[in-house]
């Protein structure tokens, strides 16, 4: 029997590094074979504006500004997925930060590399948290 209160929602995004590289298909095959409902998928370029305000948190820090620009670089994938406990069943699923760590059979692990780049290109974010992952979801997808 499944706990209601335990189903949630996450953003996942395919950043510009993953859907240059042809992966935002496998992307959505392991949260698919994951057994976590995709809600809303759309292909779009973020402003300045929206990526500033997701990545609000981290304001003031060095790595922002870079950060910011790369994911300006190019088209993100942008999902939200739902399922039980697919907040941290995602990040699971990602991976390590530092695609360098991270264990293969995980997104990064097997596709992620260090690029001696200003910022770590990764491949995917997912929401750390459920309340980051409602913050995030009302940036990315304000209709929903």
């Amino acid at each position: 029997m499944t706990d209601a209160s335990s189903t949630q929602r996450t953003l996942v995004l395919v950043k510009p590094d993953g859907v240059r590289r042809g992966l935002a298909g496998e992307v959505l095959r392991r949260i698919e074979a994951k057994g976590y409902t995709l809600v809303a998928v759309e292909l779009r370029r973020a402003d300045e504006a929206l990526l500033v305000e997701h990545y609000a948190e981290h304001a003031g820090k060095p790595f922002v500004g870079p950060l910011v620009e790369m994911m300006a670089s190019g088209p993100v994938l942008a999902v939200v997925a739902e399922g039980h406990r697919v907040v941290e069943g995602f990040r699971s699923l990602a991976g390590a930060t530092d695609p360098t760590l991270a264990v293969p059979g995980t997104i990064r692990g097997d596709f992620g590399r260090a690029w001696g780049r200003p910022v770590i290109e990764n491949l995917v974010h997912g929401s750390d948290s459920p309340e980051s992952a409602a913050r995030e979801i009302a940036l990315w997808f304000p209709g929903l």
